[in-house]
């Protein structure tokens, strides 16, 4: 009873594994895992000069500020030059009024006329801050969101 019980057993696991193996895997967006993915066309950055623009409005708590203007032509940045903090360092730059960074992205200082300094885990904005794009989906998102959210 046992010797059938195992010959059987086996005999399922052989056709299951056969039967997995001759499925054809697809992908998420329907087309066969094998084909080549084209690369995306490049769509230019939303907004215009930084300051001519009106903020993004958040949809969810927590959500990081997008970029509401091009970043063409900024210079990348690293942990020692961060063409983001030449204008998000101040409450205002050049007499426009724009968002500062928020106090979580900088260090404690003594000395409350000094300089803010940037918390090194922080420096690299474009991790969390992102430009917008008017681009299709790649899949489907019902996600709606909470318009209420003020932005800060």
């Amino acid at each position: 009873m046992k010797t059938t019980l195992k010959i059987t057993m086996a005999a399922v696991l052989s056709v299951a594994a056969c039967w997995s193996v001759a499925q054809p895997v697809n992908s998420m967006r329907g087309s066969d895992v094998t084909t080549t993915d084209n690369a995306p066309i490049e769509q230019p950055y939303l907004g215009s000069k930084p300051g001519a623009q009106k903020l993004v409005v958040r949809t969810y708590q927590g959500q990081p500020p997008v970029i509401p203007h091009k970043v063409d032509g900024f210079d990348d940045i690293n942990s020692t030059d961060n063409a983001c903090l030449d204008c998000h360092i101040n409450d205002n730059f050049r007499g426009q009024k724009i968002p500062r960074a928020g106090k979580s992205h900088f260090v404690k200082n003594d000395d409350a006329k000094a300089a803010p300094v940037l918390d090194m885990k922080r420096w690299q904005c474009n991790s969390c801050h992102v430009p917008q794009i008017d681009a299709k989906p790649l899949v489907e998102n019902i996600f709606k969101g909470n318009a209420l959210v003020k932005a800060k």
